[in-house]
C-alpha cells in the first residue's frame, strides 16, 4: 500500500472514461457505457468512486430495490488491488446508507478474495443463482448484509439457503 491517501466522492458521468477504462481490465464480462449512465441516471443511487493522485482507481455502484440496497458493481483498478480500495469504497458506502441498512449482492464463487471481502463486512451466502453470469454460465453466490447477518445469522435474510444445525 502507498502512503497517497484515498478520496472517496460521488461518481460523475466526467469519470464515465476512467470507469469504463477499469470495468475492462477488470471483468471478462464488463457493463457497458450505456450501463453505467442508467445507474448514474437513476435518483437514489449511490455511486461513488475512489480517487488516488487525481485519478480513479475504483468505484462502486449500489440502487435501492424495495427496502433493499443492491450492491450492483464494484471494481478496482488490477494493479492497485489488495491497497485498500475496495475496502474504503464499501465503508463509505455503508456510511452514506446506514449501519443497518440491508445490502445485497451477487458474486461468482469462484471469487475468493471479493468473497473474504464481504464477509468482513458482514456479508454472508444465503443463496445461488444457477447459471447467473452469461460469459461462462457460474452460478453466483447471493450475499447479503443485515443486523442478523452482523451477528452471523440469517433469519431476517428472505428465502436463505438451508443452514447446518448447530
Amino acid at each position: 500500500m502507498t502512503d497517497t491517501a484515498v478520496d472517496i466522492q460521488r461518481l460523475t458521468y466526467a469519470d464515465l472514461v476512467q470507469v469504463i477504462a477499469i470495468e475492462r481490465r477488470a471483468f471478462a464480462a464488463p457493463w457497458s457505457l450505456a450501463m453505467f449512465v442508467l445507474e448514474l441516471s437513476k435518483s437514489g443511487g449511490h455511486c461513488l468512486v475512489a480517487r488516488r493522485d487525481e485519478r480513479v482507481a475504483g468505484y462502486v455502484i449500489c440502487s435501492p430495490f424495495d427496502e433493499v440496497w443492491h450492491l450492483m458493481n464494484i471494481a478496482v483498478d488490477p494493479d492497485l488491488r489488495r491497497t485498500g480500495m475496495a475496502s474504503a469504497l464499501i465503508e463509505a458506502l455503508i456510511h452514506e446508507l446506514g449501519p443497518g441498512s440491508r445490502l445485497t449482492l451477487e458474486v461468482r464463487p469462484s471469487n475468493d478474495g471479493a468473497i473474504a471481502l464481504y464477509e468482513r463486512y458482514g456479508f454472508l451466502a444465503a443463496g445461488r443463482r444457477k447459471r447467473y453470469y452469461q460469459d461462462n454460465g457460474e452460478d453466483a453466490l447471493i450475499m447479503w448484509r443485515t443486523p442478523a447477518t452482523l451477528d452471523g445469522r440469517l433469519d431476517d435474510v428472505p428465502n436463505p439457503w438451508p443452514q447446518p444445525e448447530s
